[in-house]
C-alpha cells in the first residue's frame, strides 16, 4: 500500500487521480498529457534494463538446420535482448525519442553508451544477413518490421553529434525492411484485422510515416494504395466487440489511425463517419482494458491496448477539433494503465513503455 501511495504521489506532476484504489481506478483521468524530465527519468530505466538483457528470450524465428541455433546475441547482435526482437527494437526508439526530447536526462551518457556499442555498422551487418535468408523472408512481419522503421526516422531526426553516424549504420537494414515491403504488400490480399502483431494497419501506419519523412515515394504511394484497397469501403466497425483477451491493438482504431493518415482531409471525415459514427459523439465513452495477471505475458498485453487507443484518440483529437472530446476518453486510458509501468513485471516492463512513450508524444502534439 505505501508502494502504491508512493507511486500515485510521484505522478501527481503529470496524473491527476480521482483516487488511487482498485475499486475506483477506472474513473481515473490524466489531468495533464506532457511528459516530464522526471518522468522520462523513470521511463528511460526500462529500456536501459532490457535492451542488453538476453534472456528470457523467444526467437520467433524458422529453423533451417542446425547451424541456426546460436545465442541471440549471435543472431541479433544488436536487437537481442527484451525478451523478442521487436521488443528490443522499440526499446532502443524509447531511448533515443527520450535522450531526443530531455539530452540532459540523469542516464544520459548511460543511454549513448549502449548506443554506441550496439548499434554498430558490423553489428547491423549481421542483422542484415539474419533477415537476408530466404527462410526468414517473413520474419517480424510487419510488427517488427513497422518499429525498425520508426526507429530509423527517429535516428534521422535526432540532432546529435553521434545520430548521423547511428543512422547511417542501421540504414541498411531500414533499406532492406522497405523493400521487404515492396516486395509483400502487392501480394498480401485481405489485412490481417487482430488486435497482435500481425496488425495490417498498425504496419502500415510506421511504415507510411518513414515514406513521408524520407520521402521514399514508391513505399508511400504503395501503402496508400493498399491502405484504400483493405479499409475504404469498411463501414460500422464493431468496436464493441473489443477488445479480445489478448489485444494490445484496436483493430478498429488502428484502421482510423492509417486512414487519417493517407485519405485527404475530408475524405477521410467521409470515410469516419461511416466506419464509426458514434465518435463523433461529444458524450462517446469506451471502457478500458482490464489486466487480470500482470504476471502473464499475454494478458498484460490489455495495458498495451489502452496506450494505443490513447494514441489513436489523441491524434484525432489533435488534428479535428470537433474529435476533441476524444481526448478525455484518451485521458482515462492512460491513467488507467500508467501507473503500472514503473516496477511493473518483466512480462509488461520489457516492452510497454514504448507504448507509453507514444501515447504521451501523441498527446503532447
Amino acid at each position: 500500500m505505501l508502494k502504491a501511495l508512493s507511486f500515485c504521489t510521484a505522478l501527481l506532476s503529470m496524473v491527476l487521480l480521482q483516487a488511487c484504489s482498485p475499486a475506483t481506478q477506472d474513473t481515473e483521468r490524466m489531468a495533464s498529457h506532457h511528459l516530464t524530465l522526471s518522468e522520462a527519468n523513470k521511463l528511460v530505466e526500462l529500456p536501459l534494463h532490457c535492451v542488453e538483457t538476453p534472456y528470457p528470450y523467444k526467437t520467433g524465428a524458422v529453423l533451417g538446420s542446425a547451424d541456426d541455433l546460436k545465442e541471440p546475441s549471435v543472431l541479433h547482435p544488436v536487437f537481442y535482448g527484451c525478451f523478442d526482437w521487436h521488443s528490443a527494437v522499440h526499446g532502443y526508439w524509447s531511448m533515443v525519442t527520450l535522450l531526443q526530447q530531455y539530452p540532459d536526462l540523469e542516464q544520459a551518457d548511460e543511454v549513448k553508451a549502449v548506443l554506441k556499442r550496439n548499434l554498430t555498422a558490423e553489428n547491423v551487418a549481421r542483422e542484415v544477413d539474419f533477415f537476408s535468408k530466404d527462410i526468414n523472408d517473413s520474419f517480424e512481419r510487419t510488427y517488427g518490421w513497422a518499429w525498425l522503421l520508426k526507429l530509423s526516422d527517429e535516428l534521422r531526426s535526432w540532432e546529435d553529434p553521434m545520430a548521423k553516424e547511428l543512422a547511417a549504420n542501421l540504414q541498411p537494414l531500414a533499406d532492406l525492411i522497405v523493400e521487404r515491403y515492396i516486395n509483400f504488400l502487392p501480394r498480401l490480399v485481405y489485412p490481417v484485422r487482430v488486435g497482435e502483431h500481425t496488425n495490417t494497419a498498425f504496419g502500415l501506419s510506421f511504415a507510411y510515416d518513414y515514406a513521408v519523412n524520407r520521402g521514399h515515394t514508391e513505399l508511400q504511394q504503395l501503402i496508400a494504395q493498399r491502405a484504400k484497397d483493405y479499409f475504404s469501403e469498411d463501414k460500422k466497425c464493431p468496436i464493441a466487440w473489443e477488445p479480445s483477451g489478448y489485444d494490445f491493438l484496436s483493430p478498429c482504431l488502428e484502421e482510423i489511425g492509417l486512414m487519417q493518415r493517407v485519405l485527404p482531409k475530408q475524405q477521410f471525415l467521409t470515410w469516419l463517419d461511416d466506419f464509426m459514427p458514434q465518435l463523433a459523439d461529444p458524450g462517446y465513452s469506451l471502457a478500458v482494458g482490464k489486466v487480470s495477471d500482470r504476471t502473464d505475458g499475454k494478458l498484460v498485453h490489455l495495458d498495451g491496448l489502452n496506450f494505443s487507443r490513447a494514441w489513436n484518440l489523441y491524434a484525432l483529437a489533435n488534428q479535428y477539433p470537433q474529435y476533441e472530446h476524444l481526448r478525455e476518453v484518451a485521458d482515462k486510458h492512460m491513467a488507467h494503465s500508467y501507473p503500472n509501468l514503473v516496477g511493473d513485471s518483466y512480462e509488461g516492463g520489457h516492452w510497454l513503455g514504448s507504448f507509453a512513450i507514444q501515447a504521451l508524444n501523441q498527446a503532447q502534439q
